[in-house]
C-alpha cells in the first residue's frame, strides 16, 4: 500500500466553497482510477480554510499514474492549486504502529 496525507490550506476565505466543491468533484474521479483503494477529502470545522486530503493507492506506480489523470488534470492543478497552500508531511509508520 502507498498512503498519502495532503494539507490543503485556502489562503483566501472567499476561495473556500470553490475549493470545497473541486474536491467533491475530485472524489468520484480518484475512486475510479486503477489502484485507488481510498481517497477522502476531510474540512475542518475548527478551521474553514483547512482540508486534509487521505489517500490510499494500492501501489506507488498506481500513485504517480494518478498525476497524468483527469482528477488531477482537469480539476486539481486548474480549479484548486492556484488558490492553496499545501503540504505533504513525511511518510512513515507512526510510533504507535511500529509497536
Amino acid at each position: 500500500m502507498f498512503d498519502l496525507i495532503v494539507i490543503v490550506r485556502v489562503t483566501e476565505p472567499d476561495g473556500v466553497p470553490a475549493v470545497a466543491d473541486a474536491l467533491a468533484r475530485m472524489r468520484p474521479l480518484c475512486l475510479a482510477e486503477d489502484g485507488c483503494v481510498g481517497w477522502e477529502a476531510y474540512h475542518s470545522q475548527e478551521d474553514p480554510g483547512r482540508f486534509v486530503l487521505v489517500e490510499r493507492w494500492a501501489t506507488r506506480e498506481a500513485w504517480e499514474a494518478h498525476g497524468g489523470g483527469d482528477a488531477i488534470r482537469k480539476i486539481y492543478i486548474p480549479d484548486i492549486l492556484p488558490g492553496v497552500e499545501r503540504a505533504v508531511p513525511p511518510r512513515g509508520p507512526s510510533s504507535a504502529s511500529a509497536v
